[in-house]
Order: structure tokens, then sequence, then C-alpha cells
């Protein structure tokens, strides 16, 4: 199925993201809980995970299908950040999602000390029945596929939310990211280009193979979502609404 993340609406209030998600006739939607974000944060909603439930039910009848977890750079030794994940568990459980989306540590961090993290988070989320997937991203320790291959060997249940743009911008080779498919939990998905300041560009104008992913996709025996993330940048030179309705018509075609 499609969904489209809250990502997409990040600089509009979450009340008018999901209308928005809604009139672009999606029925599902990743919510992102993002630190310093206009929506819902991490330390917020891990405070006080029923007051965030019972504001999302207010919304528009949209079914979430995931949720994208970024509690910017925090000390997870900290005993208040493992209190604030394992309440962020019981609000996925409470929005009825399987898969939580985290952000993984910066490259140059120590690859074992990644591995120590996420194998507690894992384990926790896993108590919960929720699987834990790591997002590909250029800037972490995942953005190297095959670091994002080691990880999941070395942490149990840990999954990928994949995001190809990550890879097409920052020159991996494909056939280390298409070992990556196994793992895969959630899809992010845009249209990317190769050269510098082409991370998001207008459907079909950059490089991402919908077809081909669908495709792998289908052979590891993949059934959650295709989300939709055209992230909400003001460098965008394209209406994003435009974008994000493509790309919806498109993965449509290829379920």
């Amino acid at each position: 199925f499609v969904a489209c993340s809250t990502l997409c609406f990040a600089n509009e209030p979450l009340e008018s993201a999901l209308r928005h998600i809604a009139e672009l006739e999606f029925d599902k939607y990743e919510l992102a809980v993002v630190e310093g974000g206009r929506h819902l944060r991490p330390s917020e909603v891990g405070e006080d995970p029923e007051t965030a439930l019972l504001g999302l039910k207010r919304g528009p009848a949209l079914i979430p299908s995931s949720l994208y977890l970024d509690f910017g750079p925090v000390d997870w030794s900290d005993p208040l950040q493992k209190k604030r994940f394992d309440n962020l568990c019981r609000f996925a459980k409470g929005l009825s999602v399987a898969v939580i989306t985290l952000t993984p540590a910066p490259v140059g961090t120590p690859f074992e000390q990644e591995v120590k993290r996420l194998t507690a988070l894992s384990s926790t989320a896993m108590r919960e029945g929720l699987v834990l997937a790591m997002l590909t991203h250029r800037e972490g320790i995942t953005g190297d596929p095959v670091a994002a291959l080691r990880l999941c060997k070395s942490v149990p249940g840990l999954g990928l939310t994949l995001d190809p743009s990550h890879f097409v911008a920052g020159g991996a080779k494909e056939s280390d990211v298409d070992q990556l498919f196994p793992y895969v939990q959630n899809m992010h998905l845009r249209d990317t280009g190769k050269h510098p300041g082409e991370f998001q560009v207008r459907i079909g104008q950059g490089q991402i193979e919908y077809a081909r992913i669908a495709n792998l996709l289908n052979r590891a025996g993949y059934k959650r979502a295709l989300t939709v993330a055209i992230l909400d940048l003001p460098e965008n030179n394209f209406d994003r609404e435009v974008e994000v309705r493509k790309l919806r018509l498109l993965l449509e075609t290829l379920l």
C-alpha cells in the first residue's frame, strides 16, 4: 500500500498536514515525531503519550502506517531517553502501527557503540510487538550500505527503512544496496538526481527506479508501506503537492 509521511508537510501544523494528506487521497500516513519540528516531538510524546493519542483521534479518519522518530542529538545512556523510548513504543501500539523508524548515529560513530544502542532499543520494541527499523541516511552510519547490512546482521530483530535517495546522492554501489532488501520494513520515496543540489527533483527527472525497487521488494516478500516522503524544504523549486500526488499515482500502478 502507499502512505504519505507527515514530513511532506512539516512546516504547517499537524492538523493541517493530516488534512492535506487526506485531500491528496491517501488513506494511510506515516507520523513523523521530530525534536524541534512543528508537529509532535519525542520529548513531549515520550512524557505524555496519552494526550498525543487523544489529539490524533480528533483529526481526519486516516490510518497510521508507521512511526518515524528523530530525537535529535541526545545522550542514549541517559535513563530519561530510555523512559521516553519505552513510552513512544506504547504510543506506537496505541496507534496500531508495527514499525518504528529511527534515525542512525552520525557518520564516525564507532560501530560497536551503535550495535549496543540498537540492541537495547530493538529489544524494547520487540517486547511491545514492534519492529525497529533504521533509516538509511547519508549523514549516518547507515549511509554506507555495507555498514547498514552489518548492523542488521549484528542486532537481533533490526530492520531498515530504506531511503534510496541517500544512496543515489552518496554514490553507493547498486549491488551493495540490493543486499539490503531482505531487511526492509519501510520505504521512504521521492526522486533524486546524482548531482549536488538534486536530492529532491520532480518525479521522473531523477535516478530512482521505482519499478526495479518494487520488483526487489516483491522478491523479498515485502508487504508494508511505500511511503511518499518528499521533504518540506525551502529550497524546493517545484510544487510539492503536485509531486506528492504524482508519486502516489505512480506507486499505485506498481502495487
